[in-house]
């Protein structure tokens, strides 16, 4: 602990995690990058990772839908971070909604190295459930950024990823020809609840 009481992990740097959630087309990616580029741009150290499973826009680089990119490394699993952060000052991980159970304490463990720790996913699946570890997540993070979308039906706030095909599968990567974000009211509306 420094003098003000805040944890300060490995050499004195001070870890945490901050997440970045909302349902697709809300710009989750697109924060990352940004945040990301803020931090080499102060001339910190940052490693990029990705779910090796999401190559629907390039294999090595983190893609917003609107082309912003950065570049990353795809990973199968998230011990595969712990091992090649190394001696870093940030980590961003995008898509973590895909990893299993152990991203928590991987981002938990980094974060208590003094790692800032910087995740995007989605909240939600198509079904309107919670989405993986996405949840545990946001409880052991320090900050927590829900973005929303706009409902392609009425214009409001969106909050919700409606899959437009009846694939029963959660794990489906697409894009606009797949899903659209909508408010919880024509969410309901289209899955008649």
């Amino acid at each position: 602990m420094d003098v003000h009481g805040n944890w300060a992990g490995a050499e004195g740097k001070r870890g945490s995690v901050e997440v970045i959630t909302g349902c697709m087309f809300s710009g989750k990616t697109e924060e990352l990058i940004r945040r990301l580029r803020r931090a080499q741009f102060a001339g910190l150290t940052v490693a990029i990772f990705k779910p090796s499973l999401d190559r629907r826009y390039s294999e090595t680089s983190i893609v917003s839908h609107d082309n912003k990119s950065i570049v990353s490394t795809p990973v199968d699993n998230p011990s595969s971070i712990l091992l090649l952060a190394g001696n870093v000052d940030v980590v961003g991980i995008d898509e973590a909604q895909f990893f299993d159970e152990s991203i928590v304490d991987v981002c938990s463990s980094l974060a208590d190295n003094g790692i800032r720790v910087l995740v995007a996913g989605l909240d939600m699946d198509f079904m309107g459930k919670p989405f993986g570890r996405m949840p545990e997540l946001m409880s052991v993070a320090e900050f927590v950024t829900k973005v929303q979308a706009i409902c392609m039906r009425c214009g409001n706030l969106a909050h919700y990823s409606y899959r437009k095909s009846d694939d029963p599968q959660v794990v489906l990567l697409g894009s606009g020809n797949i899903y659209e974000p909508l408010c919880r009211s024509c969410f309901n509306k289209a899955t008649k609840r």
